[in-house]
């Protein structure tokens, strides 16, 4: 059995593959052609803190995943991070375990940027520039990695916004250390108002946008919603999106975003967008949004490309 610490795993990923893999299970899920059973989620208020334990198999891979992973954010004013967990990979033909993966969460954030960036590659109108993240933690810093990675022909420029005006300017000066173009901004709605796409991964129960503040033709990826009671757009700005896209709608109407629209509501699956099944956005002044409440198929497909790139560095030994 393979056994891997953070820095292993950070050594053997490799972008191109882990986002083609990840929008392969993306479209899996959209298909049927995956088994992700019911999250098993503890609150832990008095902390701040949540944990997650998520499971899920796509067919025609040979291994199943299962993956602890923790949020507690209260933990960067004691200078530890929000984040943690470990993924574990078993064989999908006897059951036996294949790889201990002690990603400390590296996995989770790397696997959620990815997504993120690939639902607003794929809705955002056509020409989009201005960025606005709304959020200040790691997974703020992924979202706009790993989108200006994967769209590197173009040139992107991205405002932080967050409650912490000193940890917004932050996060925007560690990402120009980055090389990219990155300034923070105290006027949220002034900002909304500017942006071609809105990014939000805040652990937020209350609304931070409403629909007045959204421009026609603006695509939001929001991520925070991940559980129930998190919201991150007001209800007006919901319903007056003219496509609402998931990854899952079981997960998205029950812990996402759209958790707050009636139970009747049919978003349309990301996967069905990427594999072109669906149209997705049909013209620049459509407002979209991608709920994203993150599937365990995500975390196979990682923790796979993971496992298959140890075995062949082990075989060419």
């Amino acid at each position: 059995m393979i056994d891997l610490n953070k820095d292993q795993i950070q050594e053997l990923f490799d972008f191109s593959i882990a986002s083609e893999a990840i929008q392969n299970a993306f479209i899996a899920s959209a298909q049927n052609h995956t088994q992700t059973p019911p999250i098993a989620q503890l609150a832990f208020p008095a902390s701040q803190g949540e944990c997650c334990v998520k499971t899920g198999f796509i067919e025609g891979t040979e291994g199943f995943v299962v993956k602890v992973s923790t949020g507690f954010y209260r933990n960067p004013d004691n200078g530890l991070p929000s984040s943690n967990g470990m993924n574990l990979v078993f064989c999908a033909q006897t059951g036996a375990p294949l790889a201990i993966l002690r990603d400390e969460g590296w996995l989770t954030d790397i696997r959620t940027g990815l997504g993120g960036a690939l639902a607003t590659k794929a809705l955002a109108k056509s020409g989009f520039g201005t960025v606005l993240v709304i959020g200040t933690g790691l997974q703020a810093r992924h979202q706009a990695r790993c989108l200006q990675q994967l769209t590197p022909d173009r040139s992107l420029s991205f405002k932080i916004w967050g409650r912490d005006t000193a940890k917004a300017h932050s996060t925007a000066e560690d990402l120009r250390k980055h090389g990219i173009d990155a300034v923070s901004v105290i006027d949220l709605a002034e900002a909304c108002g500017a942006a071609e796409v809105i990014i939000t991964c805040t652990p937020s129960r209350k609304p931070l946008i409403t629909s007045d503040w959204i421009e026609p033709g603006t695509h939001i990826t929001a991520l925070g919603a991940d559980s129930p009671g998190k919201q991150e757009l007001s209800i007006n700005l919901i319903t007056s999106a003219e496509l609402l896209i998931c990854d899952a709608s079981s997960q998205s109407l029950q812990l996402g975003e759209f958790q707050h629209l009636p139970p009747n509501s049919r978003p349309i699956c990301l996967g069905h967008v990427l594999n072109q099944d669906h149209p997705g956005r049909t013209n620049d002044t459509q407002i979209t949004i991608a709920d994203l409440t993150g599937l365990a198929v995500q975390d196979a497909a990682v923790s796979l490309a993971i496992l298959r790139a140890a075995n062949l560095q082990n075989t060419s030994l």
